[in-house]
């Protein structure tokens, strides 16, 4: 077996039972089907010797009995294999998906969605073909070959050989060709990751295609990808179509060996008849198992480039690991950053440098900035998506990396500067965070976030279909929609990245002024790139550059007369 299977293995001893029995039901199947070419010679025999008349429906009942037997076989067969199969298949597109959703942002950042998509739709169906139809017809041209090859040896081993001949010559063009396609089939995984990640691109971002009225020059794009796409296609059919025809220039080399060969022997009273007749059959029963080689071979390199692509993430494991995913986890007294600086690996400046600040219940944090000073990667830091590359981060005086993640995250109400919503009701984005809730809950959370009237005003109310990320929304409409669902909840911090930049003034005033009402008792930080949206909280941090150059509340800032004066001013004018 080719080393990316290997990890298939827990597969197949977890459903060893079914494999098992199919392997039987395989073997039962070939063995009724020699019982027919058995009993076809005897047939002829009686019929040259003139006593058919005698055994005649003896032999067609038997003959008619072995067919359905073996029919019935073939079914036990595929109802093993082929259901084993989609088993695995639904085993392994579930271990895929959990092992995305434990993988960290910086891995997102070097890998498209195209290409993630691909691997656990297309590359899981051809690894499914090599599990099930595929493994099922090499057990099956396996136990064929070792049940007819036998029997055809026990019946006459000169006339075997001859008609065995040809099989050298399969097995060097296997040898030779097996290669060809396992180089193939990776350069045509790999094109078709690239073009579905060309058209997720393209029809996530339609509104700009649109806009810039670049339809045609994004169809060309489409139409040389396809075309290349196309090319490695047909470079692979060219090796695939090589295998029929070959496989049956060898079934007639057979067929011309035995009759030849099998005719000499008749006439000089060797073998009777009927053995001509059972070496015909055994030879149509052994051409669909030699023509599907070449499938044979063709799947299970695709499958192997597939499941090597798979093993690449799921071998992969993540940066930020949860220490203690079972873990009771209670956020209530304080969250803290000591001493805190990042830096991403890519650039040469720092993102944060030297960053402390203590949030308490009850208590608001503002941080103000302008763009690339560092506001997001708090927030980032805070939900533990990216670790500090120095200093520590403290949750009721513990640090973040030593508590359970999961559990700790399900307590903070983010609601990211990328808004993000599913294509679903109004309702169930506001619902996300939890798997039930009360009408109440969800109507107060849209109050909270001055949305309720708004949603009131649509024709289905809260059940109205958001389309695709939200696509029928304004951008004001998705941030407070993000809103509503941080608020519905009811966490123990709230994280506001930007969240407000895209309302207007008095729908920003009715937000805060909900805000203040939910978020009594709780802790809540919010960046924002104005002072409107943060002026109302206990502490302002003022970053520049990943450093806090101002901090104190609104009063004391404007008292300072310094940057923070300054932009309160600049909002004063507009």
């Amino acid at each position: 077996m080719n080393r990316p299977f290997k990890h298939l293995n827990k597969y197949f001893w977890q459903y060893r039972r079914p494999f098992i029995w199919g392997v039987v039901f395989v073997g039962l199947a070939n063995i009724f089907a020699v019982y027919q070419a058995v009993y076809v010679r005897e047939a002829f025999n009686a019929l040259a010797n003139g006593s058919a008349s005698e055994n005649i429906w003896l032999f067609t009942s038997i003959i008619f009995g072995s067919a359905i037997i073996r029919g019935v076989f073939m079914y036990m067969m595929r109802q093993s294999l082929i259901v084993m199969s989609r088993n695995i298949e639904y085993d392994l597109k579930n271990e895929i998906y959990a092992q995305y959703q434990k993988l960290d942002f910086a891995f997102y950042k070097t890998h498209y969605t195209g290409d993630l998509m691909n691997r656990i739709s297309e590359d899981v169906g051809r690894v499914r073909m090599y599990v099930g139809p595929a493994i099922m017809y090499l057990v099956n041209m396996l136990t064929m070959f070792v049940v007819v090859i036998s029997s055809m040896f026990t019946v006459n081993a000169e006339l075997t050989l001859y008609v065995l001949a040809p099989l050298p010559i399969l097995s060097i063009s296997v040898y030779f060709i097996n290669n060809t396609i396992n180089k193939r089939s990776d350069r045509l995984q790999s094109k078709l990751s690239d073009l579905s990640t060309f058209v997720q691109e393209t029809f996530s971002g339609l509104r700009v295609v649109k806009a810039f009225a670049k339809q045609g020059a994004m169809a060309k794009s489409f139409e040389r990808e396809a075309h290349d796409y196309r090319n490695k296609s047909l470079h692979l059919a060219m090796v695939d179509a090589l295998w029929f025809p070959l496989m049956l220039l060898l079934v007639g080399l057979s067929s011309i060996f035995t009759v030849y060969i099998g005719g000499l022997k008749v006439m000089d009273g060797s073998i009777g008849i009927g053995t001509i007749a059972e070496f015909i059959i055994y030879i149509s029963m052994l051409t669909f198992p030699v023509a599907m080689l070449g499938w044979l071979t063709s799947t299970t390199q695709r499958a192997a480039a597939s499941q090597a692509r798979i093993n690449e993430f799921l071998h992969t494991v993540p940066v930020i690991q949860n220490p203690q995913p079972d873990a009771d986890f209670y956020f209530e007294t304080a969250l803290e950053f000591k001493n805190v600086s990042f830096g991403y690996h890519d650039k040469t400046a720092q993102a944060l440098s030297d960053i402390s600040f203590k949030l308490t219940p009850g208590k608001s944090l503002g941080i103000l900035g302008h763009t690339g000073s560092g506001k997001t990667t708090i927030c980032q830091l805070l939900l533990r998506l990216m670790e500090p590359t120095s200093g520590s981060i403290y949750i009721d005086g513990k640090p973040l990396d030593s508590i359970n993640l999961d559990a700790y995250r399900q307590t903070v109400g983010y609601v990211p500067q990328d808004v993000f919503l599913f294509s679903d009701t109004l309702r169930n984005n506001i619902a996300f965070g939890k798997e039930k809730f009360e009408d109440t809950i969800i109507i107060q959370a849209a109050k909270g976030a001055a949305l309720y009237d708004t949603i009131e005003a649509m024709p289905d109310g809260f059940e109205t279909l958001i389309g695709e990320r939200g696509i029928t929304l304004s951008g004001g409409q998705k941030q407070r929609l993000s809103i509503a669902r941080a608020l519905a909840m009811d966490p123990k911090l709230l994280v506001f990245d930007d969240c407000l930049s895209a309302v207007d003034t008095h729908t920003e005033q009715l937000i805060i002024d909900g805000l203040k009402s939910a978020a009594q008792g709780k802790m809540a930080l919010i960046v924002s790139h104005r002072t409107s949206g943060i002026m109302h909280c206990d502490e302002i941090l003022v970053l520049e550059n990943g450093s806090i150059i101002e901090r104190g509340n609104h009063k004391s800032l404007v008292a300072i007369g310094g940057w923070y004066a300054k932009m309160v001013d600049d909002l004063a004018v507009e």
